[in-house]
């Protein structure tokens, strides 16, 4: 096995960890929850930096990568919304989830067509992963409401923000292609 897929594959084992160590009754849990969500996070990058210094790419590995980390994020944004309770949290979390799974579907249509490339991870779709980790990091680890998790929201907004964006900028990248079968 390549150092990038062990990597991606112990994301997605740290997924179930990372719920289960959030919802235990000891004080420590939500920062040891966040850390192992942080955790997880760092591995997204360093697994495709890895995959291209060691010159271990894979389709699998492509294919398996993005699928990791759209699961990471909506497990951890289901775990805010019940946590938080409120309508400011779960409407940018179901921007997110909902941008991942239109742009997910639009990958996959387009690598039918043959033009994948046309819609590849941009900057801001990078700006806005890093942004939304962050966000997502310190909203596990401190309470709703405290001044902390509040700076967690607003970085939570920004990520939906630039969700929306690189959503209409992989759209515009395909229109091209999806006018043709409208």
């Amino acid at each position: 096995m390549k150092i990038p897929n062990i990597l991606t594959l112990l994301r997605i084992v740290l997924i179930p960890v990372f719920v289960v160590v959030y919802y235990l009754p000891f004080a420590w849990a939500a920062y040891a929850s966040a850390l192992i969500f942080g955790c997880a996070a760092v591995t997204d990058w360093f697994d495709g930096y890895l995959a291209r210094r060691l010159q271990q790419t894979s389709p699998f590995g492509a294919f398996l990568d993005p699928v990791a980390d759209k699961l990471m994020v909506a497990a951890a944004l289901v775990v805010l919304v019940e946590t938080f309770a409120e309508p400011w949290v779960t409407v940018p979390a179901i921007i997110i989830i909902g941008r991942e799974i239109v742009i997910s579907a639009l990958r996959e249509w387009m690598a039918e067509l043959g033009k994948r490339a046309s819609v590849a991870v941009s900057m801001i779709g990078k700006v806005k992963t890093t942004l939304q980790m962050l966000a997502i990091v310190v909203m596990l680890a401190f309470p709703p409401l405290s001044l902390l998790s509040w700076i967690g929201v607003v970085a939570l907004y920004g990520a939906s923000l630039l969700t929306l964006w690189s959503m209409m900028v992989y759209l515009n990248a395909a229109w091209p292609h999806l006018k043709e079968d409208i």
